[in-house]
């Protein structure tokens, strides 16, 4: 399948250890299935004055060879989970978590709920009608090396000449090509 991993730099070769602790589904590699979605969380970096590079992997694992937890919905055993990530606490040793995203609504009920400010019934009662986003935590670096293959990054120029950005169609062949040959260079230097 198909996976997309924003960042602000290029992750040609993901590991775990650079991953930051006390996540939702703890410290991994963090990725979705929703094109939107990866865009739209790579965007922050733009807001940030970074650079936003959308990779683009595929993952494929069969599932009896590796221990993986799936939530299906925002439910008492998603929450317990998360708090438990969250917190430091998690023990588990699942080589991927897979489940919904913490999205702006979603971690606005969280944050209440872990200050206290809500009961963990009425969090599962206002999460009950949010549809999850799935997100994808692979968490061991086996599972990264064996079963995700990156594909390629997105840059800023070419998806801008795929958007039909009209000054850029206006622009002659040999611009377009320096404009994306001095993107591929400066992805050369980010990766080495």
């Amino acid at each position: 399948m198909k996976i997309y991993h924003s960042s602000n730099v290029i992750v040609k070769y993901p590991d775990v250890q650079h991953s930051r602790e006390y996540l939702d589904f703890g410290r991994g590699f963090y990725l979705t299935t929703l094109h939107e979605q990866a865009t739209r969380y790579a965007q922050r970096f733009k807001r940030r004055g970074q650079q936003a590079w959308l990779n683009t992997y595929e993952l494929s694992w069969e599932e009896r060879s590796w221990n993986i937890k799936r939530f299906e919905s925002y439910d008492k055993l998603w929450l317990d989970f998360v708090a438990q990530c969250r917190e430091g606490q998690d023990t588990t040793r699942y080589d991927m978590v897979i489940g919904g995203i913490a999205n702006d609504r979603v971690i606005i009920t969280l944050d209440r709920y872990f200050a206290g400010e809500i009961s963990q019934d009425e969090a599962l009662g206002l999460l009950r009608y949010e549809k999850p986003n799935i997100q994808y935590c692979i968490r061991s670096e086996r599972m990264l090396q064996e079963c995700l293959t990156y594909i390629y990054y997105n840059s800023e120029t070419a998806n801008l000449i795929e958007e039909g950005v009209a000054d850029l169609h206006c622009r002659s062949d040999k611009y377009l090509a320096e404009e994306v040959w001095m993107e591929h260079t400066e992805y050369k230097e980010l990766a080495h």
